[in-house]
């Protein structure tokens, strides 16, 4: 519950970040852990590295490891940094947050000529013990903490300045859904985005959960990965499906075409929804866990003072109730419910007004600047510029004065080596 009013308004690309209960296997003991398909947008994948050493730092027995499909993609970020003797083969159980800090254990004990690369991986028990009974040992050095301190540092306000908010024409019924599920866009535009030629079958037809005919302007909070998935996507919808767009020229054709597109997702959604489980799902939000839930979200302030009742206080509790059912109330082993099945059963149970909607959109909130999706030559060069200068370490003018002679040798002599599996390395 402590991370739950940031969990509970984070829009996933992919799938929600979830740890459960894991029991004791061989070596590794019983814990909690979890994986989560982050996508394309690769600031999730950082968001859970803060959210990870933030746990680690509120609850100071625990400890904890995170690795991708790279391997230890902690230890790339810091790569300019790290000891000599660590590589991708020898860190496995070696790298930890713990306590909020990254610790990187070492192998075994030093010896006169270094450290003894020869020796096995720590198993985890072993590791765990060596954190809790000597952790400033372990501590990695300043530059590796820096390294990824800066990456994460803006969490976790960097979440508001990754959402982008934009004026969409779409169905009244997309609008009523996003108001009470705003999560849902993810499955939507990840739903056009990856479509096939058997997804767009159901939009070949007018469309039987979102017509066209009853079209609203309204704003959308997206994340700026998905908007740029969205906006950047080339399609003509098919005459049969009702959606025509105005010229490009209109000043509404960015809304138009926006909502265009999201309603081909949903429709996509739908057509595959089995228009089943929903209803057992929500039973959920009648139990004691959820009333525990509800309770320590009231005592943190997540309502941020609105009146019960209120249109903002019904969206995040909305927000709130999505967030439990994802990751509190679901058993590991039980199916989690489509976005069809979750958006089916909204439409059955929300009233639509449409005259409501058209109210709202006479007064919408201005949308945001979509100028960062273009990144001119310029920007581009001093972008480059800050990470070379990062990465470097500074040279005198002296030790710039290179031997062209030796340079060329050197170059010769390395285009000549043969490379192995682990690469060739440069004959300085």
């Amino acid at each position: 519950v402590r991370f739950a009013p940031l969990l509970a308004t984070y829009v996933w690309q992919r799938q929600p970040f979830r740890l459960r209960y894991v029991p004791r296997r061989g070596e590794t003991p019983a814990h909690m852990g979890g994986t989560t398909v982050f996508g394309d947008n690769v600031e999730d994948e950082w968001f859970i590295v803060y959210l990870l050493r933030e746990i680690t730092r509120e609850f100071p027995g625990l400890a904890a490891s995170i690795e991708d499909n790279d391997g230890e993609f902690l230890l790339i970020e810091a790569a300019d940094f790290l000891p000599k003797w660590l590589n991708p083969e020898n860190s496995e159980n070696r790298v930890f947050f713990y306590k909020g800090e990254l610790h990187i254990i070492p192998p075994w004990e030093p010896s006169e000529q270094g450290w003894d690369l020869s020796a096995p991986c720590a198993t985890v028990p072993q590791a765990l013990a060596l954190l809790s009974t000597r952790p400033e040992e372990f501590l990695a050095a300043e530059p590796i903490r820096a390294a990824l301190d800066k990456r994460i540092r803006g969490y976790p306000e960097q979440i508001q300045a990754s959402l982008h908010r934009a004026r969409c024409f779409l169905p009244a019924g997309i609008a009523a859904v996003l108001r009470l599920r705003p999560s849902l866009v993810a499955a939507a535009v990840q739903a056009f985005y990856l479509r096939d030629p058997g997804d767009l079958g159901a939009c070949r037809r007018p469309f039987r959960a979102f017509p066209a005919e009853q079209r609203v302007m309204a704003l959308v909070t997206f994340t700026r990965c998905l908007y740029a998935q969205l906006v950047q996507q080339q399609f003509v919808p098919d005459r049969r499906s009702g959606y025509t767009l105005p010229a490009p020229s209109h000043p509404q054709y960015r809304a138009y075409d926006l909502g265009m597109k999201l309603a081909h997702g949903f429709e996509m959604l739908c057509s595959k929804s089995s228009k089943g489980a929903p209803d057992a799902k929500r039973n959920v939000l009648s139990g004691p866990l959820w009333e525990r839930f509800l309770r320590s979200l009231k005592e943190k302030d997540y309502f941020k003072g609105e009146m019960e009742g209120s249109a903002k206080y019904l969206e995040l509790l909305h927000m709130a109730e999505d967030h439990f059912q994802q990751s509190v109330a679901l058993p590991e082993s039980c199916d989690e419910v489509s976005p069809g099945d979750e958006i089916m059963a909204l439409l059955q149970t929300t009233s639509i007004d449409l005259k409501e909607f058209e109210r709202e959109a006479a007064c919408l909130p201005p949308e945001d600047d979509d100028s960062w999706l273009d990144i001119t030559p310029d920007a581009l060069d001093q972008m480059l510029k800050e990470t070379r200068n990062e990465s470097l370490p500074s040279t005198s003018e002296e030790e710039q004065n290179y031997d062209l002679e030796t340079v060329a040798e050197s170059m010769k002599a390395f285009v000549s080596k043969v490379s192995t599996h682990e690469g060739a390395e440069l004959p300085w």
